[in-house]
């Protein structure tokens, strides 16, 4: 119980720092839990960097932002072997992927090259320069921020990479009593509500949370409604045949480890030792959408991957 409280008391903090965005930060706090990835997409200016580095801050870890560019280069992220003439040898430079927390800030700015440098990372916790492999801490996240597409200057990030987000969150705009707030803080007509004290957390504790979220029972009927929601997306066919038309490649086994372990991870945060159907309805938008590929027919059409995971929902019934 005391683990739980511990995390609950982390949610109440980043939601005092953090005005209107309450699903952003408990995404945040279940992606630390499963020992995953996040990326974050919203348009500039809705508190996507500060929910991160919020976080980051409550955390006793080293935490590093690199802000990616088009002129980025992968050495920039990994490190590189620097020539030390005095010993006519070289030696290896970390570079600044060798921390606990990495905020990729922006990181559809950057080009295929450098996207590829945060593959191996973000999958095998390690990198390669030359004929070396380096180990990253045991304690690793990726937290990204992304502009939407449309945006000038943005890329479309790999489906490979896309597939080692745990979740992919979009985030909108502040309903208007969040704006009110924000504008009467920004104007100081009205104090930000207090941050409750609170102590980091430091790696031990964010560990055996993690082996109590792992142990968190999931039935044999919720168990199979997850895996036949992933089937769906393979086999379209069998529920729908506009569906089999609006899908182009269905979701990996990653996104079935990512459904069961966020659905836990969802659970536990809950205050329960046991999943739900509506833990994995709470999860299930932001753990695949990133991982269906809609076919050219769908997107010519406006049928985006939430419209597809939504009609799924519909048509696969809970066993």
């Amino acid at each position: 119980m005391a683990l739980y409280e511990n995390f609950q008391k982390l949610e109440a903090y980043m939601n005092s720092c953090i005005v209107g965005q309450a699903d952003l930060v408990h995404k945040l706090i279940v992606a630390l839990l499963c020992n995953g990835h996040l990326l974050v997409e919203g348009t500039p200016g809705l508190a996507k960097t500060k929910a991160i580095k919020t976080l980051s801050g409550a955390i006793d870890a080293y935490e590093q932002r690199i802000q990616f560019t088009p002129d980025l280069l992968p050495s920039d992220i990994t490190g590189s072997d620097v020539y030390r003439p005095e010993t006519h040898s070289f030696h290896f430079q970390k570079g600044p992927i060798f921390n606990n927390l990495i905020l990729a800030d922006e990181i559809n700015r950057a080009p295929a090259k450098v996207q590829s440098a945060m593959l191996e990372a973000m999958g095998e916790r390690q990198i390669t320069v030359g004929n070396t492999t380096y180990r990253l801490p045991d304690l690793f996240m990726v937290m990204a921020t992304q502009n939407p597409i449309e945006q000038e200057g943005t890329y479309n990030l790999p489906e490979a990479q896309l597939d080692r987000f745990l979740f992919y969150v979009k985030i909108k705009y502040p309903d208007a009593q969040a704006e009110r707030k924000i504008l009467k803080i920004v104007r100081r007509e009205e104090k930000q509500e207090a941050a409750p004290e609170f102590k980091k957390l430091n790696e031990k504790v964010i560990f055996a949370a993690r082996e109590e979220v792992s142990d968190v029972y999931m039935s044999p009927e919720i168990e199979e409604y997850l895996i036949q929601l992933v089937m769906a997306t393979r086999e379209p066919q069998r529920y729908s045949a506009d569906l089999a038309k609006y899908i182009a490649y269905g979701v990996s086994p990653r996104g079935t480890i990512a459904l069961d372990i966020c659905s836990r991870g969802s659970a536990w945060l809950a205050g329960r030792d046991y999943v739900m159907p509506e833990d994995v309805h709470s999860v299930v938008y932001d753990v695949l959408r990133h991982r269906l590929l809609p076919s050219f027919e769908a997107k010519a059409a406006g049928i985006t991957s939430d419209k597809i995971i939504k009609e799924l929902l519909q048509r696969v019934p809970m066993v």
